[in-house]
């Protein structure tokens, strides 16, 4: 009874209590937005849905791409740990941060080597090589023959679905099954063309018949009639691999050998006195205009020769040529009366009968009778010549080619026959003049013998931001240099040091010149986006420009990057005002310019031109000059060994920990005992503010992660020991193999077994770094006072919220 009466209480008062929460927590980081009650912390959740860039967990919140931690991919399936809040009282959830379970902490990835060893994962690629035993998919994962699935005979190039698994050892992948991607039927194709081992089925599927199962006693021909079965394949242009095929029906085009290129050289030559024009160039055709070509034959020996017959290769599927004349007879297909059940398919030419005159003038629109193949013999007595008139009739745009042969009694001449066929409609595209790419470099625009420039002010620093006094040199790029790449002389001239072997002597001149040849093409591409005539928008107190592409990083644009804005003023005078980005919203960049241009800016078009930001450039060349004292490091001749830097006892097995939370371990540094006490109160752990970590520090020689496996926990105790100091120690494999959690692990050690260390995490991208502070954060292991995340000032202050809060002053809120 009591407790019926409480629950009608506590929904009755439910609205009032609803209120006061709101009031207390208006003022707090939720304010304007959610209430702590709208929060859902969430562990081992499913991806339920999954789309091109956002997905749905538990079918309940929404997530995309930008809030997954560390840029993993996730997939359907997957468990992930996620953060959500709730849009609005009646609203949905949407995801703030998103964590594959099985990269978390509490996990820390798999729990044995065998583990890793059996588990089988997916993999989509092509074949990159095969000898018939084995090969390799995509370079790097290696399959036998025997994982190959029944009858599949694998091919450079071919897609195919494999499932694999990590050699740890060696860190390399195994396919343990390969099957083709996708298959597909085809029946009653028609084969287009045969060469040599390789050969086309209608002008889509490749085959070869190294790899084609056919059957007996059978070869495919030009126009054969076959039932294949192909799989998905990068064939050169061809999209398709035929596995499979067999004749279906009678050929309906005569077989023809294919040539081969010797063959071709041997059959285009003049042989036994006769010679033959090699004029076989119809030229430009457009749609539907049919052109004739008239080709001699010359007996210049002392034997008459007979030609028995004149065909086609068939080269040209589309049957664009046709034979119209030989020796002044015009040819004819007569179009039979009937057909009957053993008469073959009518060849599908322009047919006429034979009173019809051709009409076979140059440049004619009408259509010329003719035929592919003529059977009549005609003697050619010495010194005597005949002549055959071919006619193209276009079918299809493009270029084709075909070949004409010519047999005579024991050899055979060919002649190849070429045509670019084009339409009205192409011709009204093509450009009037020559491409030329557009050199802005080059002063095309008019010159002024005066120029005013306006700055913008400087950007008024706030006295709460702590900032370091720049002693950052400029390292202007050589003039010799610049002028090498504008002349397109040879940079060798210039700096010899290119082309010889990295050294420890010429390491800071090779790379200083590769330095500032990436910033004179990263200056020449800049000015490529220059917009003219541009109209900027007016705010209350900078100019907003819309810039298109920016969001794809054309151009790459920072806060704090300089934009010239120039407009011409009369007596040939040029104003130049200069702005700097103070803001970026997707392609909107807004722009910090003169109080009192941007009073008087009245809408005005204006040209924009974008500056290259050399900050970047400046500190790699910094780095060149500090990294002289490094040589040593980075060319190395010996390693010497030196004595360990922790000479304690690893535990296998961890043992349990005491109760009292005053119980120190002793912890060995450079040799000497040093005194670490569990609530962190050693020089190395102390925080501002003297709290403590929510997890209990292990005992010395305990791992902070016990999931680690045997490679992992190697790895970790060579970087503790570092006894190849200083030479760096190079920590590699597969994805998902657990690099992450093991440095995380290493960082820990050398934080509380090396007191007097400091370590610095360095990052190639910003994401990187967040899931190196967000992993330390949470192990629960390190306060957040014992964190710094240096951020970029370029970087947005909507991207940070997932490191602000784990390692930020909270009495300044600034880190």
């Amino acid at each position: 009874m009591l407790t019926a009466v409480r629950c009608v209480f506590t929904k009755l008062m439910s609205p009032f209590w609803r209120s006061v929460e709101e009031d207390s927590c208006s003022d707090g980081p939720f304010s304007g937005a959610t209430v702590m009650e709208d929060i859902r912390h969430l562990r081992s959740s499913v991806v339920t849905q999954l789309f091109q860039d956002y997905g749905m967990i538990d079918g309940a919140i929404y997530f995309t791409t930008a809030e997954v931690l560390g840029g993993i991919p996730v997939k359907q399936g997957d468990l992930v740990n996620c953060i959500a809040v709730r849009d609005g009282s009646e609203g949905g959830w949407k995801a703030l941060r998103v964590e594959k379970s099985a990269d978390a902490w509490e996990e820390g990835g798999k729990t044995s080597l065998e583990a890793d060893t059996q588990q089988l994962r997916p993999l989509i690629g092509t074949v990159t090589s095969y000898n018939g035993n084995g090969g390799y998919i995509n370079q790097n994962t290696v399959f036998t023959k025997d994982c190959l699935s029944d009858g599949y005979e694998p091919m450079k190039g071919d897609w195919v679905q494999a499932k694999y698994v990590i050699n740890p050892g060696q860190w390399t992948t195994q396919a343990r099954s390969v099957a083709p991607l996708r298959y597909s039927r085809l029946d009653k194709g028609q084969v287009t063309s045969v060469y040599g081992n390789n050969g086309v089925v209608e002008d889509t599927v490749f085959f070869s018949l190294d790899s084609l199962l056919l059957p007996a006693n059978y070869r495919p021909a030009p126009g054969d009639l076959v039932n294949l079965v192909m799989a998905e394949s990068s064939q050169s242009f061809y999209s398709w691999r035929a596995l499979c095929m067999a004749p279906c029906g009678p050929s309906e085009k005569p077989s023809v050998v294919p040539f081969t290129e010797a063959d071709l050289f041997v059959l285009v030559q003049n042989k036994e006195g006769i010679d033959v024009s090699n004029y076989g160039d119809f030229g430009n055709l457009l749609m539907g205009e049919n052109r004739e070509l008239v080709i001699w034959i010359q007996n210049i020996g002392s034997v008459t020769q007979t030609l028995k017959t004149c065909e086609f290769a068939n080269w040209d599927s589309e049957k664009q040529f046709l034979l119209v004349k030989v020796n002044g007879s015009k040819l004819v297909k007569h179009k039979p009366s009937q057909k009957t059940a053993d008469s073959t398919p009518p060849d599908p030419t322009p047919e006429t009968s034979s009173d019809k005159e051709p009409g076979s003038t140059e440049g004619s629109k009408e259509i010329v009778a003719g035929v592919r193949r003529e059977e009549k013999e005609v003697e050619i007595p010495p010194g005597g010549r005949i002549s055959i008139t071919v006619a193209c009739h276009p079918r299809i745009l493009g270029s084709s080619a075909e070949l004409l042969l010519l047999h005579f009694s024991g050899f055979t001449i060919g002649r190849r026959l070429d045509v670019a066929v084009s339409s009205e409609v192409e011709a009204f595209l093509k450009p009037v003049v020559p491409y030329a790419p557009l050199d802005k470099t080059s002063s095309s625009g008019p010159s002024y013998s005066h120029v005013v420039t306006v700055s913008a002010p400087k950007e008024t620093r706030k006295p709460t931001k702590r900032r370091l006094p720049n002693f950052l040199p400029g390292f202007p790029v050589p003039q010799a240099l610049r002028d090498c790449v504008e002349t397109q002389s040879d940079v060798l001239v210039t700096d010899p040091s290119l082309g010889e072997t990295l050294s420890a002597a010429n390491m800071q001149t090779r790379f200083s010149t590769l330095l500032w040849l990436e910033e004179l093409h990263a200056e020449k591409e800049i000015q490529e986006f220059t917009i003219n005539g541009a109209l900027l928008k007016k705010g209350s107190t900078n100019l907003h420009l819309e810039v298109l592409g920016l969001a794809e990083g054309r151009p790459s644009l920072n806060i704090g990057d300089k934009i010239v804005l120039k407009k011409p003023q009369g007596d040939n005078t040029l104003l130049e005002i200069i702005s700097y980005v103070a803001e970026i919203n997707g392609e909107d960049v807004s722009l910090r310019v003169n109080f009192e241009f941007q009073q008087s800016y009245l809408g005005e078009p204006l040209d924009v031109e974008f500056s290259y930001n050399r900050l970047t450039s400046r500190r790699c060349h910094n780095a060149l000059d500090q990294v002289k004292a490094f040589a040593r490091i980075l060319f190395p001749t010996t390693v010497n060994v030196q004595a360990p830097q922790w000479t304690g006892k690893w535990l296998e097995e961890a043992e349990p920990e005491k109760e009292d939370e005053g119980t120190e371990t002793n912890v060995m540094e450079n040799g000497e005992i040093s005194s670490i006490s569990v609530d962190m109160k050693s020089k190395a752990t102390q925080t501002k503010d003297g709290a403590v970590p929510s997890k209990r520090v292990p005992r010395e020689g305990c791992f902070f992660n016990t999931v680690l496996n045997a490679p992992q926990k190697e790895a970790v105790k060579r970087i503790l020991s570092g006894e190849c100091r200083p030479t760096p120690y190079i920590l590699f494999g597969p994805p998902g193999t657990g690099k992450t959690i093991t440095l995380i692990e290493a960082i820990l050690q050398v934080y509380y077994v090396l007191p007097s260390s400091r370590v610095l995490v360095c990052t190639p991208s910003n994401s990187a770094a967040d899931l190196i502070c967000v992993r330390l954060h949470h192990s629960g292991f390190l306060d957040s006072a014992s964190l710094a995340r240096v951020n970029a000032s370029c970087r947005q202050e909507e991207v940070l919220h997932t490191c602000r809060g784990l390692c930020c002053d909270q009495r300044t809120q600034s880190f």
